[in-house]
């Protein structure tokens, strides 16, 4: 899911919490809240971008 209120930050979609969506970060990290109007599902490439960033951050190794 895309958060177009959030530059476009992609995140899991992990739950409904009052009005709002629960998001998780592809990288792993905090959780945050969306307005559903704001959440898109993500295109293909932005999905991999993501996916792309995360393994890129592993093998820096950075913490998840």
């Amino acid at each position: 899911m895309v958060d177009t209120a959030r530059q476009g930050r992609v995140g899991e979609f992990r739950g409904v919490a009052g009005p709002y969506w629960s998001l998780r970060p592809v990288c792993g990290g905090t959780e945050w809240e969306a307005e559903p109007e704001h959440v898109r599902p993500a295109d293909p490439i932005e999905r991999l971008r993501a996916e792309n960033a995360r393994c890129n951050a592993r093998s820096r190794g950075e913490v998840l």
